[in-house]
């Protein structure tokens, strides 16, 4: 009598359940990895509180000072003396508008000599920035 093996041969499997959990690992990894890769550089600006309706999109130009009067366009930092000379270059096809973000602690000295030297440079409209995130027209 001849007896029949009841074992088959096994193929080999690949489970996707581990293989899933190591992927999100390795996502998770590199995702904090990048995070902390970044160099984030961000100015704290305390802007005034104000409650206005939203400013027509458009790319404006921003004229940033900081409690320590340090003065930046477009986040890159200037002095008064040579903003004029840089920031005329930027107005161009911008219709003018500039936006104002100053901390609620500036100087208001510092504000006024930086509007001025933007009015020279061509500026025309201002904007003033508010926490909420709007802009509060002014000088038009």
């Amino acid at each position: 009598m001849k007896f029949h093996k009841s074992r088959r041969a096994k193929r080999g499997r690949i489970e996707i359940i581990p293989m899933i959990d190591v992927m999100f690992f390795l996502l998770a990894t590199f995702i904090l990895a990048s995070l902390t890769m970044q160099n984030i550089h961000s100015m704290g600006i305390n802007l005034p509180e104000g409650d206005v309706s939203p400013a027509p999109a458009s790319t404006n130009v921003t004229l940033t000072i900081t409690k320590d009067s340090e003065i930046l366009i477009d986040g890159a930092p200037v002095t008064l003396d040579i903003m004029a000379s840089r920031l005329q270059p930027l107005l161009k096809g911008k219709d003018g508008h500039l936006i104002v973000a100053a901390d609620t602690k500036t100087p208001h000295g510092v504000v006024v000599q930086a509007m001025l030297q933007a009015r020279r440079a061509g500026a025309e409209h201002f904007m003033i920035a508010v926490r909420n995130g709007e802009y509060i027209p002014a000088g038009q």
